[in-house]
């Protein structure tokens, strides 16, 4: 059984070291194939973009031994060395525009050194790049060269919203326009990120880039498809289900379940996240591995600044490629950084939206705890407690004291915390609900209308309907004229309705109602 590496980001590491390899390779070719392509893809992080640009450095530096049993062995491509421009901005960090300058010499300085290349006097880093692509041009037995841009959008991530983005902005817009100016050089030319801002801004000057991120030659270029994971993971699959107690196709419906449901293109294949696969299979130990390289702090902040429902979201088509970094869209943004995806199109005349969602449990289950954690602020220390009462409170068929518990969350929320918009709220509803953990539908749909929330434990069925600005007596009323409940009756379980009223000037539940079906 082959080991399985999820932190080695370099192709050749990860072959040479005996590691599990998914083969992306065909897909690859198909794109440098194109005698001249310059592209942009964005993905989320730990997606796999920087071991795609280092499958594809070791592709133009003519590394064949590498590739040895892989799709592209056996397929056309002109073994030819020439050289490659490799840029990692992961760490390219900066404070404000200044700072990011040096930091991109220091970039320049590296791979000239790497390069045998001596810079003439003291360059810009534009000036430094153009002079690297052009001394390395003339090297080349082509005359080309391949360019590799590497999680170019880091130094923005940071600082979004913030007043230092605009200069650092503009420190980027120069620096990236040399991709542009050396167009007759390139043989190859990838720039990956998190994020695409607007083409009136960075993108004005790299117009030349044909954008994959929602292209349907790159829906499964990085992540797994259910086949990949099925075709090269059987003996962890195996040893999953030997640890759970369980079958493979069993094992596999839970990996489906927690790392599944990415989606990048709208008719493209759901796509596992490849960390949390990894992880879970070398572990066998269902976690949110993804949530654990690192916790969406900025997101949490923008979403309390601009909230959204996020229940059942919507964007158009055209909102993922028009916004800049001063006033980040926050919905394409949570799509293209991977905590929403994809969940239907619809087409109606001329326009395109997108109905988007969680794309699976680990996603939805960490992200509503960040939001959570984020909405109480000094009090984060005791969102353990607040979750353990809901849960125990369920579990023993103690709806008050849920709801007792779902009261004292919401009078931790700081008041000076100035937030009254009706969809934050609604937000953080849906966020403690699937915050919980347990065996919970929202928004579940019926022939008379949609549920809010129904939750399941062993001896009993909970169905919530909440009312912000409205009376929790008009909430259990919806649901019994409704008749939410009808589809959970004539089984073991008791029934119990909860409706629950929000007043937005106490920004708390009020008097809830409930009612135990007989």
């Amino acid at each position: 059984m082959k080991p399985i590496s999820t932190s080695t980001f370099t192709f050749s590491n990860l072959v040479g070291g005996g590691f599990v390899y998914v083969d992306k390779t065909a897909g690859i070719h198909a794109l440098a194939a194109v005698p001249s392509a310059q592209y942009f893809l964005a993905r989320p992080r730990r997606f796999g973009k920087s071991l795609l640009v280092s499958t594809l450095k070791a592709l133009f530096e003519a590394r064949r031994d590498l590739f040895k049993g892989l799709a592209i062995d056996s397929l056309p491509w002109d073994w030819t060395a020439i050289p490659v421009i490799h840029l990692d901005m992961g760490s390219a960090q900066a404070r404000n525009a200044d700072e990011l300058r040096r930091v991109l010499s220091e970039r320049m300085d590296a791979a000239a050194r790497d390069a045998g290349v001596a810079f003439p006097g003291d360059l810009t880093p534009a000036g430094r790049f153009l002079f690297l692509a052009e001394s390395l041009a003339k090297r080349s037995p082509t005359g080309k060269i391949a360019i590799l841009i590497d999680e170019y959008d880091k130094p923005l991530l940071g600082l979004l919203g913030r007043p230092e983005v605009s200069g650092v902005k503009s420190a980027l817009k120069a620096f990236y326009s040399v991709v542009k100016t050396t167009e007759p050089l390139q043989r190859f030319v990838l720039v990956t990120g998190v994020s695409k801002f607007s083409k009136v801004s960075i993108f004005s000057d790299l117009n030349n880039l044909t954008d994959l991120t929602m292209d349907a030659r790159a829906a499964d270029l990085l992540g797994y498809t259910h086949e990949e994971v099925l075709a090269n993971f059987p003996e962890h699959l195996d040893a999953l289900a030997a640890t759970l107690g369980t079958t493979r196709d069993e094992a596999f419906a839970r990996l489906v379940q927690w790392y599944d449901g990415y989606r990048f293109h709208r008719n493209g294949p759901d796509m596992f996240n490849p960390v949390s696969v990894g992880k879970c299979l070398d572990a066998r130990e269902f976690k949110n591995w993804w949530f654990e390289t690192g916790t969406p702090t900025f997101l949490m902040e923008m979403l309390r600044r601009t909230p959204v429902d996020l229940d059942s979201p919507e964007a158009p088509e055209e909102a993922f490629s028009v916004y800049e970094p001063e006033e980040p869209a926050i919905l394409p943004l949570l799509v293209q950084t991977g905590y929403l995806t994809i969940k239907e199109t619809i087409r109606t005349l001329q326009r395109t939206t997108y109905r988007l969602g969680f794309p699976n449990q680990e996603v939805a289950g960490s992200f509503s705890y960040h939001l959570a954690k984020s909405a109480v602020g000094p009090r984060a220390a005791d969102l353990d407690g607040f979750q353990l009462r809901m849960v125990r409170s369920l579990q023993g068929g103690d709806a008050r004291g849920m709801l007792e518990a779902l009261k004292a969350f919401f009078a931790a929320i700081p008041y000076d915390i100035s937030v009254d918009a009706e969809k934050y709220w609604q937000s953080l509803f849906y966020a403690v609900f699937l915050m919980i953990g347990l065996d919970i539908e929202a928004e579940v749909r019926t022939n008379l209308g949609r549920i809010d929330a129904v939750v399941r434990v062993p001896g009993h069925v909970y169905v919530f309907e909440f009312k912000i600005k409205g009376s929790s007596a008009a909430a259990l009323a919806q649901i019994k004229e409704k008749r939410y409940y009808e589809r959970y009756l004539g089984a073991e379980n008791r029934v119990v309705l909860v409706g629950a009223g929000f007043s937005l000037k106490t920004r708390n539940v009020v008097r809830p109602r409930i009612e135990v079906l007989p």
